[in-house]
């Protein structure tokens, strides 16, 4: 799998699941701040949270660096127990 960090790469269709009232209130958020000067989108808010995410995760369990590409895709179902 191929990544190109150093460019901005479009954008791609993700489907997951949430919970009905987590997903609401990110939409309620999204609205509120539409307009200036945030011009919030769910895909913005989406984007921000993961980008927030992954870093905090690098930090606690990878030592700030990149976590090394997967070699397979993700599986559907239950998470692997550790």
């Amino acid at each position: 799998m191929t990544r190109h960090p150093a460019r901005k790469s479009p954008k791609v269709r993700a489907t997951l699941y949430l919970p009905y009232e987590l997903l609401e209130e990110a939409r309620d958020a999204a609205v509120h701040l539409a307009g200036f000067p945030v011009r919030l989108t769910l895909t913005k808010f989406a984007e921000q949270a993961f980008r927030a995410e992954l870093e905090r995760l690098k930090n606690r369990y990878n030592g700030g660096c990149d976590f090394p590409p997967r070699e397979e895709d993700l599986k559907g179902g239950r998470p692997i127990a550790a």
